[in-house]
């Protein structure tokens, strides 16, 4: 039976990193030790064994999409910008326009105390704002307005008109009786607010009230049309 010298293999370990000595190896029944010389474990070298870089592989499939952070904070104002080309002209203002004139050819007797006064001949009704059925003048585009009320009296009777706005009593049109039939005239100016009317009202007092006119010629003419819409400043 052989067997390593214990001195020598606890001075001379692998994990040492050194070569080891001869080592002794000898017969228990002999008392002569004979020497051996120790043959050194071969070295490789790892380099040689790595092949060369491959090539790229394809991509993989995109991920999950991550949770949203939380919002970062303002950044710095960056420069002003280049003044930018100049755009496309842009449309005309709104206009706006309200007229009427209107005539009536028939003559006129009160018969109750107030009495609308309907016309029954159209000048000019842009946009239908007159109704010829009430004789009211609607107002759709607020602003101020103008007004003019022409009539012809009646010989040997009184002639008494308000101009209306609303249920109120703005102005008045009046002749006192006279041999002489003659042409009266009222005008004014309102400022309207959408939906309200403007008419003319006969109005009966202690004498008979009338109006004259007749179907060859018209006597009694109620005009208005807007000056200045509400919209302008």
């Amino acid at each position: 039976m052989s067997c390593w010298d214990e001195e020598t293999q606890e001075k001379y370990s692998p994990s040492q990193g050194k070569d080891l000595p001869t080592s002794r190896c000898y017969r228990c029944c002999e008392p002569s030790t004979p020497v051996y010389q120790t043959i050194p474990a071969p070295q490789i070298n790892i380099t040689i064994l790595k092949g060369e870089k491959g090539d790229r592989g394809d991509r993989g499939l995109q991920g999950k999409y991550g949770k949203t952070g939380s919002t970062g904070a303002r950044g710095h104002i960056g420069p002003k910008g280049q003044k930018g080309s100049m755009g496309a002209p842009g449309d005309r203002c709104k206009s706006h326009y309200a007229a009427f004139s209107v005539g009536r050819k028939k003559p006129l007797h009160s018969s109750d105390y107030f009495q609308p006064v309907v016309f029954d001949t159209q000048f000019v009704n842009l946009y239908k704002h007159f109704s010829m059925f009430t004789g009211k003048f609607f107002c759709y585009v607020p602003g101020i307005y103008f007004f003019s009320l022409n009539v012809h009296t009646w010989n040997q009777k009184e002639t008494y008109l308000h101009i209306m706005k609303n249920q109120e009593e703005v102005v008045i049109l009046y002749a006192q009786v006279s041999d002489r039939s003659i042409m009266q005239s009222q005008s004014l100016m309102l400022e309207l607010q959408e939906q309200d009317e403007v008419w003319v009202r006969l109005f009966k007092g202690e004498r008979e009230n009338a109006i004259f006119s007749d179907e060859f010629d018209t006597y009694i003419t109620f005009s208005g049309y807007l000056v200045k819409p509400a919209s302008e400043p």
